[in-house]
């Protein structure tokens, strides 16, 4: 048995080396996800999360991804692709201070909120810094998103999506409803699998 023998779907944002042993048939392209009217430069991993928060909610959606990057997508009621933002997620951040400020330390993974609105600490203060800097960014699209999509949901996936969602909360209006769902892109990816199986 192939060590990706049972892989239902794959997909990647950039080249893949030739020396993966992913299956080509199992690949999933942007083609692939319905997601209506998305720009060819738009990564598949934003595609798919955009597509399947839509299906979920059944209405329109402003998805964020925390990862390396903190990806904003905004689905309208009718599915289509409205457009996006996007921002260096908590560890980019956190390893940019470290490395171009003198004197702030490289902080490990995963990271906590401080409990104090004004830590004393350095570390406390750079996790504290970051990630109510990016609940703030958040919160102002998804107040964006409302005025340009009226009922639209905010959707959280993604590894810093734990952390923002408590502070998102706190933030967000009350009439904007918060998921929080931290595996959108594999059901996406099981959901439009290739092959005969799906």
């Amino acid at each position: 048995m192939g060590e990706f023998e049972g892989l239902v779907a794959w997909a990647a944002v950039g080249p893949v080396p030739a020396s993966a042993p992913l299956p080509l048939e199992r690949r999933l392209h942007l083609k692939d996800v319905p997601l209506l009217e998305q720009p060819g430069w738009l990564g598949v991993d934003r595609a798919l999360v955009g597509w399947r928060a839509w299906c979920l909610a059944s209405g329109p959606v402003l998805v964020a991804d925390g990862g390396t990057a903190l990806s904003l997508t905004l689905v309208t009621s009718d599915g289509r692709f409205r457009g996006g933002r996007l921002l260096a997620g908590a560890a980019l951040q956190l390893r940019a201070l470290a490395a171009e400020t003198a004197g702030l330390p490289a902080l490990d993974q995963p990271l906590d909120l401080p409990p104090d609105l004004w830590p004393h600490s350095t570390s406390e203060a750079m996790a504290a810094g970051v990630l109510r800097g990016l609940a703030a960014a958040l919160d102002a699209a998804g107040r964006d998103a409302l005025s340009s999509c009226p009922g639209c949901s905010f959707w959280l996936t993604g590894g810093d999506g734990p952390l923002l969602k408590p502070l998102l909360q706190q933030l967000l209006v009350s009439a904007m409803p918060l998921q929080l769902a931290p595996d959108l892109a594999l059901e996406a990816l099981a959901a439009l699998r290739p092959g005969p199986d799906r």
